[in-house]
């Protein structure tokens, strides 16, 4: 199932067109000596990968692949402090298995991929790219840096597949890039655990390219930068060789999502329950992510908007037709375990 091409706007011309969409989830930024195009992500309420989030992302990417040479260089990171991106939107997740719409949850798990899928090829587009996560990077947020040449991390910064914990598996990329970057072993151990890995422990296994010191990933993405840009057609011509070597394909991703898609079907009452619970624990904890820290001290009280309700089927007709998404939240911060422990307890397991 896929939005018709009629719903989408005329590809932007050149940097004027490429900065001037009015996006709602992402910031971008043009360094004109480096040809350098910033993307900075910050959705709202939670930072994760809505249906409208990646639609905008989406529609960026398509205006870079329409203006061939425009872009050298792609940055991303993300304007919500202490969160890179806490992944799949568990949210709609819950809703779309309880209508038993497993048409709309391949509909989702694909156009995630065709992200990744562009990240993929960016090489061949002449692009490099590189990522800064400088907070939580979990599920589907792992999935989306790891196709990045350049992976940068700072200290701080944690990364994982919580996914099995509510018996599912991460279906957007997660196998097919964990193993290239990290191999089988280091794969079965970071999907099948659960559990979350330091930016230590994700550079051990590969997975992170460069470990900053907190405060330091912006002068990490410089020097990068700085280093590739002399180079940048040999430092290009070497990745595509490099993806040659170790080929992920298209089709590969796609039977992923399928399974992905059924297996979240199979999802019992008590899994979704606590999907529920993470979700809400995801929006508490991105409304302090937006609180100055303090250290010691509770984040200051947020007021709570009522949320919106709305049918499973009048939900998933939205999607269809309109690309829009559901009340998007999921899991918390978790910077350790235990707090996975906690949600599981509370949610009767």
């Amino acid at each position: 199932m896929c939005i018709r091409d009629s719903l989408k706007p005329a590809p932007a011309v050149g940097v004027p067109g490429l900065l001037g969409r009015p996006y709602k989830t992402i910031r971008l930024e043009w360094s004109s000596d480096l040809q350098l195009l910033r993307v900075r992500t910050c959705v709202r309420p939670i930072q994760c990968y809505t249906l409208a989030a990646m639609g905008e992302l989406q529609q960026m990417l398509d205006d870079i692949s329409a203006n061939p040479g425009l872009v050298r260089h792609f940055v991303m990171t993300s304007d919500v402090p202490r969160v890179f991106n806490f992944g799949g939107d568990l949210a709609l997740f819950v809703l779309l298995v309880r209508a038993r719409d497993v048409e709309s949850l391949k509909l989702y798990g694909q156009r995630c991929v065709d992200l990744v899928w562009w990240m993929e090829n960016a090489a061949n587009l002449g692009i490099h790219t590189t990522v800064l996560s400088q907070g939580d990077t979990l599920g589907g947020g792992l999935e989306s840096v790891l196709p990045f040449h350049k992976v940068i991390f700072e200290r701080g910064a944690s990364g994982g597949f919580p996914e099995v914990l509510f018996n599912l598996f991460p279906g957007m990329g997660a196998w097919d890039f964990t193993i290239r970057k990290g191999g089988y072993a280091v794969a079965n151990e970071m999907i099948l655990s659960g559990r979350l890995f330091s930016a230590e422990e994700l550079h051990h296994r590969g997975l992170v390219d460069v470990v900053a010191e907190d405060g330091e990933g912006e002068a990490a993405i410089e020097r990068v930068v700085h280093e590739v840009d002399p180079r940048h057609r040999g430092t290009l011509a070497a990745l595509r060789a490099q993806r040659l070597a170790a080929p992920i394909r298209y089709e590969t991703l796609t039977a992923i999502v399928e399974q992905w898609a059924e297996s979240a079907l199979g999802l019992t009452d008590r899994d979704l329950r606590l999907m529920e619970r993470l979700a809400r624990a995801r929006r508490t904890c991105s409304r302090r992510s937006d609180q100055p820290r303090v250290r010691r001290s509770p984040a200051a009280t947020v007021r709570r908007s009522k949320p919106v309700r709305r049918s499973p089927q009048a939900f998933s007709s939205s999607m269809r037709l309109s690309s829009s998404t559901a009340p998007s939240s999921a899991p918390p911060a978790l910077r350790a375990c235990a707090r996975w422990a906690r949600a599981r307890a509370s949610a009767g397991w």
